[in-house]
Protein backbone atom coordinates (compact mmCIF):
# COMPACT_ATOMS: atom_id res chain seq x y z
CA UNK A 1 0.00 0.00 0.00
CA UNK A 2 1.21 3.81 -0.76
CA UNK A 3 1.97 5.95 2.63
CA UNK A 4 -1.02 6.54 4.47
CA UNK A 5 -2.29 9.81 5.68
CA UNK A 6 -0.66 9.30 9.21
CA UNK A 7 1.73 11.92 11.40
CA UNK A 8 3.05 11.94 14.77
CA UNK A 9 2.20 14.79 16.86
CA UNK A 10 4.10 14.72 20.50
CA UNK A 11 2.48 11.13 21.28
CA UNK A 12 -0.44 11.59 19.51
CA UNK A 13 -1.07 9.53 16.24
CA UNK A 14 -3.29 11.88 13.55
CA UNK A 15 -4.79 9.91 11.27
CA UNK A 16 -6.68 11.06 8.01
CA UNK A 17 -9.74 12.99 8.43
CA UNK A 18 -8.43 14.51 11.90
CA UNK A 19 -8.78 11.34 14.12
CA UNK A 20 -6.46 11.64 17.53
CA UNK A 21 -5.21 8.48 19.07
CA UNK A 22 -2.94 8.34 22.22
CA UNK A 23 -1.62 5.32 24.15
CA UNK A 24 -2.09 5.89 27.55
CA UNK A 25 -0.50 3.78 30.70
CA UNK A 26 -2.73 2.97 33.02
CA UNK A 27 -3.21 0.85 36.45
CA UNK A 28 -4.36 -3.38 35.33
CA UNK A 29 -7.48 -4.60 37.09
CA UNK A 30 -7.98 -7.28 39.33
CA UNK A 31 -9.27 -10.51 36.81
CA UNK A 32 -12.40 -10.95 38.92
CA UNK A 33 -15.17 -8.27 39.46
CA UNK A 34 -16.29 -5.09 37.58
CA UNK A 35 -14.51 -1.65 38.68
CA UNK A 36 -14.73 1.90 37.79
CA UNK A 37 -12.23 3.44 35.09
CA UNK A 38 -8.62 3.17 36.26
CA UNK A 39 -7.23 6.45 35.63
CA UNK A 40 -4.26 7.72 32.85
CA UNK A 41 -0.64 7.65 34.05
CA UNK A 42 0.79 9.03 30.91
CA UNK A 43 1.40 8.81 27.20
CA UNK A 44 3.13 5.68 26.10
CA UNK A 45 6.17 7.18 23.71
CA UNK A 46 5.74 6.57 19.43
CA UNK A 47 8.01 6.32 17.03
CA UNK A 48 8.36 6.11 13.65
CA UNK A 49 9.66 2.40 12.62
CA UNK A 50 10.95 4.06 9.86
CA UNK A 51 12.88 5.97 11.82
CA UNK A 52 15.36 2.62 12.84
CA UNK A 53 15.75 1.11 9.68
CA UNK A 54 18.99 -0.96 11.00
CA UNK A 55 17.39 -1.95 14.53
CA UNK A 56 13.82 -2.96 13.68
CA UNK A 57 12.99 -6.84 12.84
CA UNK A 58 12.52 -6.32 8.96
CA UNK A 59 8.66 -7.25 9.26
CA UNK A 60 8.46 -4.18 10.89
CA UNK A 61 9.93 -2.63 8.40
CA UNK A 62 7.82 -4.01 5.68
CA UNK A 63 4.60 -3.46 7.87
CA UNK A 64 5.57 -0.36 8.26
CA UNK A 65 4.00 2.34 11.16
CA UNK A 66 5.13 3.35 14.52
CA UNK A 67 6.16 1.50 18.04
CA UNK A 68 5.58 1.97 21.41
CA UNK A 69 6.91 -0.09 24.55
CA UNK A 70 5.19 -2.19 26.92
CA UNK A 71 5.93 -4.56 30.32
CA UNK A 72 4.57 -7.62 29.96
CA UNK A 73 1.29 -7.21 31.67
CA UNK A 74 0.90 -3.79 31.73
CA UNK A 75 -2.83 -2.23 30.85
CA UNK A 76 -3.31 0.21 28.42
CA UNK A 77 -6.38 2.71 27.13
CA UNK A 78 -7.01 4.29 23.90
CA UNK A 79 -7.70 8.14 23.66
CA UNK A 80 -9.41 9.56 21.24
CA UNK A 81 -9.33 13.52 23.00
CA UNK A 82 -9.29 16.08 19.85
CA UNK A 83 -10.86 14.35 17.64
CA UNK A 84 -13.13 17.03 16.66
CA UNK A 85 -15.21 15.75 13.11
CA UNK A 86 -17.24 12.64 12.89
CA UNK A 87 -15.15 9.64 11.90
CA UNK A 88 -15.41 5.79 12.21
CA UNK A 89 -12.61 4.11 13.83
CA UNK A 90 -11.81 0.32 13.28
CA UNK A 91 -9.28 -1.18 16.15
CA UNK A 92 -8.04 -4.25 15.75
CA UNK A 93 -5.94 -6.27 18.42
CA UNK A 94 -3.13 -8.85 16.18
CA UNK A 95 -6.22 -8.11 13.18
CA UNK A 96 -9.09 -9.12 15.33
CA UNK A 97 -11.57 -6.51 15.35
CA UNK A 98 -11.66 -4.94 19.27
CA UNK A 99 -15.65 -4.18 19.00
CA UNK A 100 -17.00 -7.04 16.95
CA UNK A 101 -14.54 -10.33 16.99
CA UNK A 102 -14.57 -10.53 13.81
CA UNK A 103 -11.11 -10.56 11.58
CA UNK A 104 -9.71 -7.45 10.20
CA UNK A 105 -11.63 -5.81 7.53
CA UNK A 106 -10.45 -3.16 4.81
CA UNK A 107 -14.56 -2.11 5.02
CA UNK A 108 -16.87 -0.80 7.52
CA UNK A 109 -19.42 -3.41 8.55
CA UNK A 110 -22.82 -3.29 10.38
CA UNK A 111 -23.92 -6.40 11.44
CA UNK A 112 -21.68 -6.84 13.73
CA UNK A 113 -20.39 -3.59 13.69
CA UNK A 114 -16.75 -2.98 13.49
CA UNK A 115 -16.03 0.36 14.34
CA UNK A 116 -16.39 2.72 17.27
CA UNK A 117 -17.45 6.42 16.28
CA UNK A 118 -15.58 9.16 17.12
CA UNK A 119 -15.82 11.89 19.13
CA UNK A 120 -18.56 10.27 20.58
CA UNK A 121 -16.47 7.35 22.12
CA UNK A 122 -14.04 9.04 23.99
CA UNK A 123 -11.56 6.45 24.65
CA UNK A 124 -11.29 2.25 24.43
CA UNK A 125 -10.07 0.56 27.64
CA UNK A 126 -10.63 -2.95 25.92
CA UNK A 127 -12.50 -5.37 23.68
CA UNK A 128 -16.18 -5.15 23.98
CA UNK A 129 -17.00 -8.11 25.91
CA UNK A 130 -20.19 -7.60 27.65
CA UNK A 131 -23.75 -5.67 28.16
CA UNK A 132 -21.83 -2.44 29.07
CA UNK A 133 -18.64 -3.30 29.81
CA UNK A 134 -14.68 -4.13 28.75
CA UNK A 135 -12.39 -6.29 29.72
CA UNK A 136 -8.73 -4.39 29.91
CA UNK A 137 -5.55 -4.60 27.16
CA UNK A 138 -2.95 -6.15 28.83
CA UNK A 139 -0.26 -6.73 26.33
CA UNK A 140 1.45 -10.16 26.83
CA UNK A 141 3.95 -11.80 24.05
CA UNK A 142 3.32 -13.72 21.36
CA UNK A 143 3.82 -17.78 21.06
CA UNK A 144 1.48 -18.04 24.11
CA UNK A 145 -2.08 -18.36 22.62
CA UNK A 146 -2.98 -15.49 25.56
CA UNK A 147 -3.48 -12.51 23.01
CA UNK A 148 -6.86 -12.19 21.82
CA UNK A 149 -5.42 -13.03 17.69
CA UNK A 150 -4.61 -16.17 19.49
CA UNK A 151 -7.85 -17.02 21.09
CA UNK A 152 -9.90 -15.96 18.52
CA UNK A 153 -7.79 -17.15 15.25
CA UNK A 154 -6.42 -20.40 17.11
CA UNK A 155 -3.20 -18.39 15.59
CA UNK A 156 -0.35 -15.53 16.80
CA UNK A 157 1.11 -14.32 13.22
CA UNK A 158 0.44 -9.99 13.97
CA UNK A 159 0.33 -8.94 17.81
CA UNK A 160 0.03 -5.05 18.19
CA UNK A 161 -2.97 -2.75 17.48
CA UNK A 162 -4.50 -1.99 14.00
CA UNK A 163 -5.72 1.38 13.45
CA UNK A 164 -7.63 2.91 10.07
CA UNK A 165 -10.03 5.71 10.16
CA UNK A 166 -13.05 6.57 7.20
CA UNK A 167 -14.45 10.31 7.50
CA UNK A 168 -18.04 10.98 6.54
CA UNK A 169 -18.44 10.85 2.97
CA UNK A 170 -18.14 13.94 1.41
CA UNK A 171 -21.89 15.24 0.83
CA UNK A 172 -22.57 14.47 4.41
CA UNK A 173 -19.36 15.95 5.76
CA UNK A 174 -19.95 19.36 4.38
CA UNK A 175 -23.49 19.54 5.59
CA UNK A 176 -22.35 18.72 9.10
CA UNK A 177 -19.89 21.45 9.17
CA UNK A 178 -22.31 24.00 7.86
CA UNK A 179 -24.29 22.35 10.55
CA UNK A 180 -21.92 22.99 13.00
CA UNK A 181 -20.71 26.84 11.49
CA UNK A 182 -24.96 27.43 11.85
CA UNK A 183 -24.92 26.19 15.24
CA UNK A 184 -21.60 27.83 16.51
CA UNK A 185 -23.59 31.54 15.03
CA UNK A 186 -26.74 30.64 17.01
CA UNK A 187 -24.43 30.13 20.14
CA UNK A 188 -22.17 33.21 19.39
CA UNK A 189 -25.40 35.73 19.24
CA UNK A 190 -26.89 33.54 22.60
CA UNK A 191 -23.81 34.37 24.35
CA UNK A 192 -23.49 38.65 22.87
CA UNK A 193 -27.09 38.50 24.26
CA UNK A 194 -27.18 36.92 27.67
CA UNK A 195 -23.57 39.13 27.87
CA UNK A 196 -25.54 42.73 27.18
CA UNK A 197 -28.06 41.83 29.49
CA UNK A 198 -25.76 41.37 32.54
CA UNK A 199 -25.86 37.46 33.51
CA UNK A 200 -22.40 35.98 32.18
CA UNK A 201 -21.31 33.47 30.51
CA UNK A 202 -23.65 30.62 29.21
CA UNK A 203 -23.44 26.94 30.60
CA UNK A 204 -22.17 24.38 27.86
CA UNK A 205 -25.14 23.68 25.65
CA UNK A 206 -26.91 20.22 25.69
CA UNK A 207 -26.04 17.58 23.75
CA UNK A 208 -22.17 18.95 23.73
CA UNK A 209 -20.08 16.40 22.10
CA UNK A 210 -18.25 13.97 24.09
CA UNK A 211 -14.76 15.38 22.75
CA UNK A 212 -15.33 18.69 24.86
CA UNK A 213 -14.68 16.38 28.00
CA UNK A 214 -11.39 14.62 26.33
CA UNK A 215 -10.57 11.61 28.41
CA UNK A 216 -10.17 10.82 32.06
CA UNK A 217 -7.79 13.17 33.81
CA UNK A 218 -4.37 11.83 33.94
CA UNK A 219 -3.17 11.18 37.57
CA UNK A 220 -0.55 13.11 39.50
CA UNK A 221 2.36 11.66 39.12
CA UNK A 222 3.73 8.50 41.37
CA UNK A 223 7.08 7.13 42.15
CA UNK A 224 7.06 4.24 40.56
CA UNK A 225 8.61 1.07 42.30
CA UNK A 226 11.79 -0.04 41.30
CA UNK A 227 12.19 -1.41 37.55
CA UNK A 228 10.58 -4.70 36.66
CA UNK A 229 13.05 -7.66 35.45
CA UNK A 230 13.82 -7.70 32.45
CA UNK A 231 11.65 -10.24 30.23
CA UNK A 232 13.03 -13.09 28.40
CA UNK A 233 13.78 -11.12 24.59
CA UNK A 234 10.37 -10.64 22.60
CA UNK A 235 10.25 -9.55 18.64
CA UNK A 236 7.14 -8.56 18.89
CA UNK A 237 4.16 -8.34 21.70
CA UNK A 238 0.08 -8.24 21.30
CA UNK A 239 -3.02 -7.45 23.67
CA UNK A 240 -4.83 -9.81 25.85
CA UNK A 241 -7.08 -9.20 28.36
CA UNK A 242 -7.52 -8.47 32.07
CA UNK A 243 -10.14 -7.15 34.37
CA UNK A 244 -13.54 -6.20 33.26
CA UNK A 245 -14.80 -2.29 33.90
CA UNK A 246 -17.95 -0.02 33.22
CA UNK A 247 -17.68 1.16 29.78
CA UNK A 248 -19.57 1.10 26.86
CA UNK A 249 -19.10 0.82 23.23
CA UNK A 250 -21.58 2.95 21.41
CA UNK A 251 -23.51 1.48 18.65
CA UNK A 252 -23.43 3.92 15.70
CA UNK A 253 -27.06 6.02 14.78
CA UNK A 254 -26.09 7.09 11.16
CA UNK A 255 -26.31 4.72 8.09
CA UNK A 256 -23.25 2.83 7.12
CA UNK A 257 -23.43 4.79 3.56
CA UNK A 258 -23.05 7.92 5.40
CA UNK A 259 -18.86 7.23 5.83
CA UNK A 260 -16.45 7.07 2.76
CA UNK A 261 -16.03 3.57 1.12
CA UNK A 262 -12.06 4.11 1.48
CA UNK A 263 -9.91 5.34 4.64
CA UNK A 264 -8.68 8.33 5.48
CA UNK A 265 -5.35 6.18 7.00
CA UNK A 266 -4.47 2.96 8.76
CA UNK A 267 -1.18 2.21 10.81
CA UNK A 268 0.16 -0.69 12.42
CA UNK A 269 1.26 -0.34 16.39
CA UNK A 270 3.90 -2.57 16.45
CA UNK A 271 4.52 -3.30 20.36
CA UNK A 272 7.84 -4.08 22.15
CA UNK A 273 9.48 -4.82 25.24
CA UNK A 274 11.40 -2.40 27.26
CA UNK A 275 14.85 -4.06 26.54
CA UNK A 276 14.01 -4.22 23.32
CA UNK A 277 13.10 -0.60 22.99
CA UNK A 278 16.04 0.34 24.55
CA UNK A 279 18.31 -1.73 21.66
CA UNK A 280 15.96 -0.87 18.51
CA UNK A 281 15.93 3.23 20.18
CA UNK A 282 18.76 3.79 22.46
CA UNK A 283 15.88 5.42 24.39
CA UNK A 284 15.25 4.05 27.97
CA UNK A 285 11.36 2.86 28.61
CA UNK A 286 9.23 4.44 31.24
CA UNK A 287 9.75 3.49 34.36
CA UNK A 288 7.79 0.06 35.35
CA UNK A 289 4.03 0.52 36.00
CA UNK A 290 2.71 1.71 39.29
CA UNK A 291 1.09 -0.86 42.01
CA UNK A 292 -2.43 -0.77 42.27
CA UNK A 293 -2.70 -0.44 46.27
CA UNK A 294 -0.25 1.96 46.70
CA UNK A 295 -2.53 4.05 43.78
CA UNK A 296 -5.76 3.22 45.17
CA UNK A 297 -4.21 3.91 49.39
CA UNK A 298 -2.94 7.60 48.24
CA UNK A 299 -6.57 8.56 47.61
CA UNK A 300 -6.09 9.19 43.94
CA UNK A 301 -8.83 9.14 41.52
CA UNK A 302 -10.86 6.31 39.41
CA UNK A 303 -13.87 7.48 37.18
CA UNK A 304 -17.02 6.36 35.99
CA UNK A 305 -18.55 7.45 32.37
CA UNK A 306 -21.99 6.77 31.22
CA UNK A 307 -23.84 8.09 28.47
CA UNK A 308 -27.61 7.81 28.64
CA UNK A 309 -28.60 9.14 25.25
CA UNK A 310 -26.33 6.19 23.28
CA UNK A 311 -26.78 2.94 22.95
CA UNK A 312 -24.56 0.20 23.78
CA UNK A 313 -23.19 -2.01 21.16
CA UNK A 314 -23.97 -5.70 22.51
CA UNK A 315 -20.92 -8.11 22.57
CA UNK A 316 -20.48 -10.72 20.17
CA UNK A 317 -19.82 -14.39 21.22
CA UNK A 318 -16.57 -14.87 20.03
CA UNK A 319 -15.33 -11.53 22.28
CA UNK A 320 -17.12 -12.85 25.08
CA UNK A 321 -15.10 -15.92 25.52
CA UNK A 322 -12.07 -14.52 25.86
CA UNK A 323 -10.18 -15.40 28.63
CA UNK A 324 -7.74 -13.05 30.57
CA UNK A 325 -3.86 -13.28 30.31
CA UNK A 326 -4.08 -15.08 33.64
CA UNK A 327 -4.94 -18.44 32.40
CA UNK A 328 -1.63 -18.61 31.41
CA UNK A 329 0.33 -16.44 33.47
CA UNK A 330 -0.70 -17.46 36.78
CA UNK A 331 -2.17 -14.96 39.53
CA UNK A 332 0.69 -12.46 40.09
CA UNK A 333 -0.17 -12.03 43.99
CA UNK A 334 -0.29 -8.16 43.68
CA UNK A 335 -3.00 -7.21 46.79
CA UNK A 336 -5.88 -5.77 45.36
CA UNK A 337 -7.27 -2.66 47.53
CA UNK A 338 -11.10 -1.16 46.11
CA UNK A 339 -11.06 2.48 46.01
CA UNK A 340 -13.38 3.86 48.04
CA UNK A 341 -16.89 5.64 46.92
CA UNK A 342 -15.60 9.27 47.46
CA UNK A 343 -12.30 8.58 44.86
CA UNK A 344 -14.71 7.54 41.88
CA UNK A 345 -15.23 10.85 40.30
CA UNK A 346 -18.36 10.37 37.29
CA UNK A 347 -17.67 12.02 34.17
CA UNK A 348 -20.89 13.84 31.67
CA UNK A 349 -21.39 13.14 28.29
CA UNK A 350 -19.70 14.28 26.76
CA UNK A 351 2.44 21.61 17.88
CA UNK A 352 2.82 20.68 13.76
CA UNK A 353 2.25 16.96 12.44
CA UNK A 354 5.91 15.63 12.23
CA UNK A 355 6.99 13.17 9.40
CA UNK A 356 4.26 10.70 7.42
CA UNK A 357 3.83 7.39 8.80
CA UNK A 358 4.91 4.73 6.27
CA UNK A 359 2.67 2.29 5.44
CA UNK A 360 3.11 -1.11 4.34
CA UNK A 361 2.03 -4.38 3.78
CA UNK A 362 -0.16 -6.18 6.46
Amino acid sequence: MSTSDVRIDGNCLVLGGGVRVRFIRTLRLPESGTHPLPPGLGEFPVRRVADFPDTVPPEWLARGGVMLPVYLREAMWLSFSGTVEPAALQVGVGKVCAVSGERWSGKLTRKPQNYVVLPRQPWLDGINSGKGTVRQFVAVPLGMGATVEGQVTGEETWGGVQLQSFPLAAGVLEAWREEQRARAEREARARAATAQAGYGGMPMPAGAPPAAFGAPPMAPAMAAPGMAPSQPRAAAMGLGVGGTMRQEVYQDDRPLSDWAEAPAGRVFVHLVTPPEWRRITGEAAPPSPVDRAAYTRAGLPWFDYYDDGADDLAPTDSLGGVKPVGEWLGDDSVPWQAPGVHQVHPLGDAPQPGKPVADGDW
